[in-house]
């Protein structure tokens, strides 16, 4: 077995059904979600699987079930491969994903983890219902030209690159009049570009008023140092002391995530062997396309 590293999905890897056949089959998986209705107060297993009221798409309620769903996959995996967890070396998590690779560098517990990830996502939310705004995923363009195609088309507005994803594959964050202009644009074919579903710009500064909401709820958690590196969205980098990942996550929501540069980082560290824990396929894809050659297992299928 090679050099393994385990990677985390982010908001946007939710799907109505996700985790309904591993909790039916898979008891510690079910306890999982009942220890995170519990924590959030509402049936989010209910949520995930049926989405009555067609709320899973919403940043209050897709974050905190992307985190549970990928602890329950971590569950799975503990259970049906364990030398794959014991020989684990390093741990990445896009946006979101960053906290549940915490939770299993035991920088926090389960729950800690998800009341912060509640917060961060309301937070989050707040922020962008202030500020309409959007995200747009840019194909095909390297990272030079995305930046001029965005400071050719802000205007007043606010458009910055957001998610440095993967060779041709870059997201772009901002107002929803810069937002429309890169789609007018994309349709008139001058590049191609895709909007994404998410509720407003983030990892730029639209999401400062959600700052100090996240700050608080991060400096009354307590923090342990990581027992293995946690690759940071912010530098690509992994941070030891507590205090320098608190405020490392509060940076990560205005900052741009570097998810090409971590990966590529990784590989030069001789990582060979990644799985993806959660919901998705998003981050094998995304590997496929920085290095062909390089194995990415999935755990779960939704």
């Amino acid at each position: 077995m090679g050099k393994i590293a385990l990677l985390f999905p982010g908001q946007g890897a939710q799907s109505v059904g996700m985790g309904k056949v591993l909790v039916e089959e898979f008891a510690p998986a079910k306890e999982i979600f009942e220890r995170a209705n519990s924590t959030l107060g509402y049936d989010l297993a209910r949520i995930c699987f049926e989405d009555p009221d067609e709320n899973l798409d919403s940043t209050v309620i897709s974050q905190p079930a992307i985190f549970t769903l990928s602890i329950a996959a971590l569950e799975l995996l503990k259970t049906k491969e364990p030398e794959i967890v014991e020989q684990c070396e390093a741990v990445a998590g896009l946006s979101l994903g960053e906290y549940t690779a915490l939770v299993f560098a035991g920088v926090f517990g389960f729950e800690d983890g998800l009341r912060l990830v509640q917060k961060r996502g309301q937070a989050m939310q707040d922020a962008s219902d202030a500020t309409p705004s959007g995200m747009v995923s840019i194909i095909g363009k390297e990272l030079s030209e995305v930046e001029t195609i965005c400071s050719e088309n802000r205007g007043n507005g606010v458009l910055q690159v957001a998610n440095i994803l993967c060779p041709g594959n870059i997201v772009v964050s901002g107002t929803n009049d810069a937002c429309e202009r890169i789609g007018e644009l994309s349709a008139a074919g001058k590049f191609h570009a895709v909007p994404l579903a998410v509720a407003g710009a983030f990892h730029t500064p639209i999401m400062t008023p959600a700052v100090e909401v996240l700050a608080q709820a991060l400096s009354e958690t307590k923090m342990n140092p990581p027992r293995i590196p946690v690759i940071s969205n912010v530098d690509a980098e992994p941070h030891n002391d507590p205090e320098e990942i608190r405020q490392i996550l509060v940076k990560q929501i205005l900052s741009p995530v570097l998810w090409e540069t971590s990966m590529r980082k990784l590989l030069e560290q001789g990582f060979d062997t990644f799985y993806e824990i959660g919901p998705g396929r998003v981050l094998r894809g995304l590997l496929k396309r920085i290095d062909r050659k390089i194995k990415c297992n999935g755990v779960i299928d939704a």
